[in-house]
């Protein structure tokens, strides 16, 4: 297994499963929070957990759910373009490759840097076992997890598993009204519980939306109102006013 990065110069790596070693990424995406508009709350509870990880403070593993195209990953990448000065690192996992988390937080467990284990659009369909890993490097198992590092995974699915309507079958309600969840929910509960802090994302409103294109066409001299009703027109088409669908937007009308 080959580790050989220069933490110093190297902000962030990519897990290679099939080769065993972590690529060294040169060009990281420059987003930073004064680019994302409309996630004020999540921007601001991130911060104050990744703060508290650099300062040695207890902190959380995060889970940030919600729907699609609203921010989730590059919130994750604006944090270490922030405090990546401060000794702040990340490493991307594939989920089908968290088996290879407990090998990988021992590569870096005493290295003099912080690290946030980034798992991209996380979920399991039935049967799938790789949560297993994950479970392990979030609450440890006869060893502690490691204390430099965090994981942040970003998933649509507030508990990351697959639920069906058969599985409900079997929570009952005590008799103080209190949920009793059959085994399989409680299963899949128990993984995204492990997340100690969770936060929600969703589709903005039409004006928010616009805010967003409009920092994206900041200098645009032409018809305002105009730009919005294209920008809108964009949107209907599919079905979809977020953030992503703005950036989209702007790579199809911008000119110079």
């Amino acid at each position: 297994m080959q580790q050989n990065i220069d933490w110093k110069n190297c902000y962030g790596a990519i897990w290679r499963a099939k080769k065993e070693y972590l690529k060294p990424v040169k060009n990281i995406d420059e987003i930073t929070f004064e680019d994302l508009i409309g996630i004020e709350r999540q921007k601001k509870e991130l911060i104050t957990n990744t703060e508290r990880f650099l300062d040695d403070l207890p902190s959380n593993n995060v889970l940030l759910w919600g729907a699609r195209g609203t921010g989730k990953s590059s919130l994750i990448k604006a944090v270490l373009n922030a405090y990546n000065a401060r000794g702040l690192r990340i490493i991307e996992i594939d989920r089908d490759d968290l088996d290879d988390l407990i090998e990988i937080s021992d590569m870096i467990r005493n290295l003099p840097y912080k690290f946030i284990i980034f798992c991209d659009d996380l979920s399991f369909e039935e049967g799938e076992k790789g949560y297993k890993g994950l479970k392990r490097i979030l609450e440890g198992s006869i060893e502690t997890p490691p204390s430099n590092v965090k994981i942040y995974a970003t998933s649509n699915r507030r508990h990351l598993i697959t639920e069906y309507q058969r599985e409900n079958e079997g929570t009952v309600v005590g008799e103080n009204g209190e949920l009793h969840y059959s085994d399989s929910v409680e299963e899949k509960i128990s993984l995204s519980d492990r997340f100690g802090l969770w936060l929600s994302f969703y589709h903005g409103t039409q004006a928010e939306y616009l805010e967003v294109v409009d920092s994206y066409f900041k200098d645009y001299k032409g018809d305002r109102e105009f730009l919005h009703a294209e920008a809108l027109r964009f949107a209907q088409v599919r079905a979809s006013r977020t953030g992503r669908t703005a950036k989209q937007f702007y790579n199809s009308y911008f000119q110079k």
